[in-house]
């Protein structure tokens, strides 16, 4: 093993409000307007393609250069196009989708995915990504609550979905589904053949504003709710992201002319993730950049760090997008001294916060790179606040200050916008808060006021607009950058008939940050044990739900006078962590 030895990084010469002011009034790429967005004045990025159609339209004039790369399949950006503009046809033409219908896609990683989600869009129909670890009741809930009127599905997820397919009457096109012969209701997906024109895009004209997608997010009343969100709302994290990236260098000093010039000379970027695009993080801060400018979207069957450092040698990844854990997972794989990653030019992690230690691993391991972290959530399209470079090593416990377009406040249990120090519920404002949340009105008055979103969770701001997490008001575990609500395991957990309470908590992990612990209470001569709760849950929730650690016992689980479960309590009893 190699020594590390972090390098120093510089110190940034100009403040925040200085970067700021002389990144929007350079060259006009970060031009900002005010539009009404619901009734809500909204600062917006003038550049940036205005829909999600503009995407594949534009990808026709790419030609041979490559789109997506999965293992050793690749589609050029005109096979990207040709691809897109066949499913588009045949959904309108075959399955009747028409503007505002909803079209689910429950598959992995797959270059299919990414051609469904645009064909979806492109007609200005509604894409609706639904988790590829569900069970199938999560997967028959998500297609029931959305009323999707056709899935696009792989082969693993059609097996999942066979007992309750009939009971749903909806069309289907499947992909990746071997030799078998397809059930009644279920097409082949088709691809163009190569060289071939399948015609052009149908005929539509969605606006930035029409809902373009429905991102599923864990409800606080135990079932997932659908955040919708329109092309604006997606479409405004490629503008951000690279406002972030300069935004990063300019903070050091340098000319934004001169950041302009050298990243405009940078060829179109190689991008791997294994990020699911199922989620917002991976859909709309990766999937969207990377093919808006051309380049090239690498994609990975599952994670497999040996298998990465490959990928990025062979294909000449500019970028790794990830969780924390993965970037552990590439520093010790075995061989990483023997591969070339001079390619690399940044990593980036979402959907978890990095450990401070670990940002030092990799600053002190890969010294050129650029090293971000950000803060999202699918309500408001992933981006609100980035930290990068020179001030994550200086600032490594904060996510980062907002991007231009975005404001961030920290208020009181009464909505009083608190001063910078203070800890209070972090508020988040801009382009990328979503419309809401699909058919739960209540949900969506208690969560959004006058554009603003309500986080639930706890932070501080300091005095240049860094925002730090100190907590999370919801009770929510984020195992490897999945999103884990306490209530929904408690839920499963409380079917079992020898279950009488549980309280469901996060316990610390080395490399997932968390993973989830169960505290159950079973009946006098109750019969259960930790194997057979994970047995009883797994045709329940999905595999990364399901508790690895399990208490059992017949005590009263302690709780404060109001009823509520003490669970800082429980931690220091079983030694999870205060």
């Amino acid at each position: 093993m190699c020594a590390i030895t972090e390098p120093e990084a510089p110190q940034p010469l100009r403040s925040m409000a200085a970067a700021t002011a002389q990144l929007l009034a350079a060259d006009g790429r970060f031009a900002m307007r005010t539009v009404d967005v619901g009734g809500v004045r909204t600062r917006t990025w003038v550049e940036g393609p205005p829909t999600l159609r503009a995407i594949a339209e534009a990808s026709a004039g790419r030609g041979d250069s490559p789109a997506l790369v999965y293992h050793d399949e690749r589609i050029s950006h005109a096979g990207f196009h040709r691809a897109v503009a066949a499913l588009a046809r045949r959904l309108v033409g075959d399955f009747g989708v028409a503007p505002g219908d909803r079209v689910a896609l429950a598959m992995r990683n797959y270059p299919e995915w990414v051609i469904g989600f645009f064909a979806a869009t492109a007609v200005g129909a509604v894409a609706v990504p639904l988790n590829s670890w569900w069970t199938a009741r999560e997967l028959e809930f998500g297609l029931r609550d959305s009323e999707a009127c056709v899935v696009l599905a792989d082969g693993e997820r059609l097996t999942r979905l066979a007992d309750v397919l009939p009971g749903l009457a909806v069309p289907v096109i499947a992909t990746r589904t071997g030799t078998a012969a397809l059930p009644e209701g279920v097409w082949a997906w088709t691809f163009p053949e190569p060289g071939s024109d399948p015609g052009p895009l149908p005929a539509a004209a969605p606006e930035p504003d029409d809902p373009a997608a429905i991102f599923y997010t864990a409800g606080t009343t135990g079932l997932p709710k659908g955040a919708v969100a329109s092309h604006r709302n997606m479409l405004s994290n490629i503008t951000s992201a690279a406002y972030a990236q300069m935004r990063a260098f300019v903070r050091l000093g340098l000319d934004p002319a001169d950041v302009a010039a050298f990243i405009d000379a940078l060829p179109p970027p190689a991008v791997l993730t294994v990020l699911p695009l199922f989620h917002a993080t991976g859909a709309q801060t990766v999937m969207l950049p990377t093919l808006d400018a051309g380049g090239t979207l690498v994609l990975m069957r599952r994670w497999d760090p040996t298998q990465a450092l490959g990928l990025i040698e062979r294909e000449r990844i500019h970028r790794v997008t990830g969780v924390p854990a993965m970037f552990a997972d590439l520093l010790a794989a075995p061989g990483f001294a023997d591969h070339d990653l001079s390619s690399l030019l940044s990593v980036s992690s979402g959907g978890a916060p990095a450990a401070p230690a670990l940002v030092s691993r990799v600053r002190g391991t890969l010294h050129d790179l650029t090293v971000a972290q950000g803060y999202g959530l699918t309500e408001c399209s992933a981006i609100a606040t980035v930290n990068a470079g020179a001030d994550l090593a200086h600032r490594p416990g904060s996510v980062g200050a907002p991007v231009a377009v975005v404001d961030v406040k920290v208020v009181d249990p009464l909505g009083a916008e608190l001063p910078a120090g203070e800890v209070g519920e972090v508020w988040i404002r801009g382009p990328g808060v979503v419309h809401g949340y699909w058919r739960r009105p209540e949900e969506t008055a208690a969560a959004f006021t006058d554009g603003w979103l309500h986080t639930g969770d706890l932070g501080r701001l300091d005095d240049e607009g860094f925002l730090s997490i100190v907590d999370r008001a919801k009770d929510m575990i984020i195992r490897g950058g999945e999103n884990v609500y306490c209530v929904e395991v408690e839920a499963a957990v409380h079917e079992h008939p020898a279950v009488v309470e549980v309280a469901v908590l996060g316990v610390p992990h080395e490399v997932l940050g968390e993973e989830v612990g169960a505290v159950v209470r079973i009946a006098p001569g109750g019969r259960l044990d930790g194997a057979g709760l994970r047995a009883f849950l797994e045709p329940r929730i999905a595999a990364f739900k399901i508790p690895a650690h399990v208490r059992i016992g017949t005590a009263e689980l302690p709780r404060n006078p109001a009823g509520k479960l003490l669970k800082k309590r429980l931690r220091e009893q079983h030694g999870w962590g205060a």
